[in-house]
């Protein structure tokens, strides 16, 4: 099980810097969980880019029933009241703790590519790049 910030599902399917990061972590564990947020700040990242970058609007429907898929099976909603909580403990945005939330609920490490996260909730959160060290490290 994977736990990911909507930065992480969105190098999975966007080209960019850290997609092939991204994808080798998909390959190596495709049980991705995220909380429903994610889907809106994603669809958030493609309304931009059709109006900024000329993303085509079907190429954005298409990218996001993708991320649809890809965590159909690991969508979660953190209750907001622990959303709150967390924002509160860790001064972070409400929109950002439900993330660090639903890792503190399953267990486990939010992967993220927000330092700005990371640095507010070392113990909830690690970098795609540790997390992809962390997976060979294992296999070995």
């Amino acid at each position: 099980m994977v736990i990911v910030d909507t930065n992480v599902l969105a190098y999975a399917l966007l080209d960019g810097d850290r997609t092939r990061d991204a994808q080798a972590l998909l390959l190596a564990d495709d049980d991705w969980h995220t909380d429903s947020f994610a889907l809106v700040e994603f669809s958030n990242l493609l309304a931009t880019s059709i109006r900024v970058r000329g993303l085509a609007p079907a190429v954005a429907d298409g990218l996001l029933a993708a991320a649809e898929e890809l965590v159909s099976g690991g969508m979660h909603t953190v209750p907001h009241a622990a959303a709150l909580t967390m924002a509160t403990r860790c001064a972070v945005s409400a929109c950002d703790a439900r993330f660090l939330a639903l890792a503190d609920e399953l267990g486990g490490r939010l992967i993220t590519e927000d330092l700005r996260l990371r640095n507010a909730a070392p113990g909830l959160t690690r970098s795609l790049a540790a997390a992809l060290e962390e997976m060979l490290a294992q296999e070995r």
